[in-house]
């Protein structure tokens, strides 16, 4: 889609997402079909962003736009990258957050299992079943420690988020157990 004048000013003709400068282009952010500038980069991932997950650190300073449009493609696009700690920063007013989940890919995932294939949920308290080396935090996660709070990885049924020893990690669901 080709850039109309009123997007092109806005944008200061850049990537509302990004900053860059070339290869720009109008998105349409359904359902409401407001239209934001992006960068051929850009739009070459921002269906798959774990793909070029590094491209996306732009995110951390356009989810501070004004723009509702661009506010609900950094909502969407940190959701997908599992980026939890710049989502729990966003706020967003309740009718563009309606919109930003209404956008989101709604596939039928298959819910996270523990390894007794009990069902896990955002918020719930776990239990590691087996030591668990941590690859480049230096520690083992010994078995029969407590995760409170878990978040689901977007996009993966086998992984959750939990915080052990201080430390943010991403644990196999499979040596888990729901408390």
């Amino acid at each position: 889609m080709s850039l109309d004048k009123t997007l092109q000013e806005r944008s200061g003709g850049c990537c509302e997402l990004c900053g860059a400068q070339e290869g720009l282009q109008a998105y349409i952010v359904a359902p409401k079909e407001e239209a934001i500038v992006i960068c051929s980069t850009c739009a070459a991932t921002i269906d798959t962003p774990l793909e070029d997950a590094k491209h996306w650190n732009c995110l951390h300073d356009s989810m501070w736009s004004g723009v509702p449009a661009v506010q609900v493609m950094a909502f969407r696009l940190l959701t997908q990258l599992g980026a939890q700690d710049q989502l729990d920063m966003l706020y967003l007013e309740d009718d563009v957050r309606a919109w930003a989940e209404a956008g989101l890919a709604t596939e039928s995932q298959e819910p996270t299992r523990d390894a007794n294939g009990t069902i896990l949920v955002e918020g719930d308290s776990v239990s590691i079943i087996k030591d668990l080396v941590v690859k480049g935090a230096g520690f083992t996660a010994k078995q029969g420690t407590t995760v409170k709070n878990i978040r689901m990885v977007a996009g993966d049924p086998t992984h959750i988020q939990g915080r052990v020893n201080g430390t943010v990690i991403f644990i196999i669901s499979a040596y888990l157990k729901k408390l």
